[in-house]
């Protein structure tokens, strides 16, 4: 089989790491630089190439979007699905994780456990919004920030408003910005699950090492192992599926009141195998096996 992988980093662990699993497996593989490829757009005649190349000939591709190319990343990959080629992430999966004001609509569309969110353009409303969610302190998050950034603990109502105003006046474009409850039992903790064709093939829970309220990894967040409950890995399955995706990260909080999804990631970085010793790159090669000569499958989420 011939795949590509569309990563812009080619020296990345998770990029060398599916690699080298595919080669070990007997396929051929090749790592695309997607924002060094470009498309054709004429009737009855859509191609994309990379140096010369036309990648339609690939059987399946494996895409790497990074957060800042979403746009440009996922133009390249829907070029390519409606030219036949199986991609394990589709474009419009990987698009709608990305929107966070989404991702919250559609996971409890499908009834899965997340922070009380209320979403706003008018900071004179702060008062209401977080009477909703009952008082500070609150948890203030651009739409699409990524890697922890563009999220704010705010601890006081004042606080909470002179952010807003922030965010308000540097996004003009009408970016979403979402406003959560604070769950101070999970403060600087979370859980990652990775989730490959519908199932949790690996979790670590993530520790913030100083007084910072998040946890990610790229903000010198802790990794160790950690072990989930079956309403855990039940409702990471069903976040995974609620996006449409068929690799995903699922990041999830332990609450007083059981356990909440707060984020869903379309590319998932492969730390979590150092962590965990858990191998992630295989099941996802043996998933674009089973599913490749199916091809692309119509989306169902409906959103």
């Amino acid at each position: 089989m011939k795949i590509a992988i569309l990563s812009n980093g080619t020296g990345n662990y998770s990029t060398k790491r599916l690699k080298e699993v595919a080669i070990a497996r007997g396929h051929e593989v090749k790592v695309i630089k997607y924002r060094d490829c470009y498309a054709s757009i004429e009737k009855n005649n859509q191609t994309v190439s990379y140096r010369g190349e036309d990648l339609s000939k690939f059987d399946a591709i494996i895409p790497r979007i990074a957060s800042h190319m979403t746009k440009y990343g996922t133009a390249i990959v829907r070029q390519l699905e409606m030219q036949g080629v199986y991609a394990i992430s589709s474009s419009i999966a990987i698009t709608r994780s990305r929107d966070k004001l989404r991702s919250m609509q559609l996971l409890a569309k499908a009834g899965v456990g997340i922070p009380k969110t209320v979403f706003s353009r008018n900071s004179a409303d702060i008062d209401d919004l977080i009477d909703k969610l009952g008082g500070t302190p609150v948890i203030i998050k651009l739409a699409r920030g990524t890697h922890g950034n563009g999220v704010v603990l705010a601890e006081s109502k004042k606080a909470a408003k002179s952010v807003l105003q922030a965010f308000y006046l540097t996004n003009e474009d009408g970016t979403n910005v979402l406003i959560q409850e604070f769950i101070k039992e999970s403060a600087g903790t979370d859980i990652r699950a990775f989730v490959v064709g519908g199932r949790v093939v690996a979790s670590m829970k993530r520790q913030s090492l100083d007084d910072d309220f998040r946890s990610n990894l790229h903000k010198g967040g802790e990794g160790t192992i950690v072990k989930l409950t079956d309403e855990e890995r039940k409702m990471a399955i069903k976040a995974a599926k609620a996006m449409g995706l068929h690799v995903a990260g699922v990041d999830l909080m332990r609450s007083a009141n059981g356990p909440l999804v707060l984020e869903v990631n379309a590319s998932p970085g492969f730390g979590i195998e150092k962590i965990t010793g858990r191998d992630v790159a295989t099941p996802i090669i043996e998933y674009v096996e089973r599913n490749a000569k199916r091809r692309n499958k119509k989306d169902s989420v409906g959103a």
